[in-house]
């Protein structure tokens, strides 16, 4: 039975994750509640995430929503930031990662509803610069723990004028560097269990798949709906975690 659970958990997290980020405050409760330790979750998170992210931006970049050359300057910050991550994650305590969580969140959502964001381009543009350290910067966050880490990148890209789906595969590739150096750092730790990781990961890419081709389905108005919506009910479940 707990195996069927864990394909719920991965389709559900997979597919609230791809389409507006946040789909971890999904899983990593549900993995809790059904008796996982909590280091087994995020090990099982972080490999499921990595075939999940990973199919959902090659259907994208096969519909050219991303081009690789300009994907894989990714390689080396998201990489690097999942691994720092991964490797300091006991050096902080689980409340301090959800007010940082709500913080930013909170910051990224009242950019999004104050200020007009530029035009969106029909094609994947060049990333700016300016953003690489604070790609570096979520990759660590999304190492270390990483609530509503995707929905962070997804705003960083908008307010940057990259097309929706252009910025979900972006978005997608960073998740699956990042998780990719933090997998390895849990794994090394000795804090894996395949029986756990390898339900969740066929749950996830399932959820991924099917949500990919519903946000080909919609309109922009309604994708930021859902984005904006996720936001802020992230933000409510981090207070009411901290709170409690």
């Amino acid at each position: 039975m707990e195996f069927l659970l864990l394909i719920v958990i991965g389709f559900a997290t997979s597919f609230i994750g791809t389409l507006a980020g946040g789909g971890g405050l999904i899983g990593m409760p549900s993995m809790l509640v059904i008796g996982i330790p909590i280091h087994q979750a995020i090990a099982a998170a972080k490999f499921s995430n990595m075939f999940s992210s990973f199919s959902s931006f090659f259907v994208l970049l096969r519909q050219k929503k991303i081009e690789w050359h300009k994907a894989v300057w990714l390689i080396p910050i998201s990489l690097g930031g999942g691994i720092t991550g991964g490797t300091i994650a006991s050096a902080l305590p689980e409340k301090t990662m959800t007010l940082i969580a709500i913080g930013l969140l909170s910051f990224a959502l009242g950019l999004q509803l104050l200020k007009k964001q530029k035009n969106d381009r029909q094609t994947s543009a060049n990333i700016p610069k300016k953003l690489y350290p604070v790609l570096y910067g979520v990759g660590v966050y999304d190492g270390m723990f990483g609530p509503g880490q995707a929905t962070l990148l997804m705003y960083a890209y908008l307010r940057n004028g990259f097309e929706y789906l252009s910025a979900v595969a972006f978005t997608r590739f960073q998740t699956f560097l990042s998780c990719c150096g933090a997998f390895f750092t849990y794994l090394f730790a000795g804090h894996f269990n395949w029986q756990v990781a390898v339900f969740l990961a066929i749950g996830s890419l399932i959820g991924a798949q099917t949500s990919i081709r519903i946000a080909n389905k919609l309109e922009k108005c309604h994708l930021q709906i859902i984005l904006n919506t996720v936001t802020l009910l992230l933000i409510i479940q981090l207070v009411i975690k901290v709170a409690n």
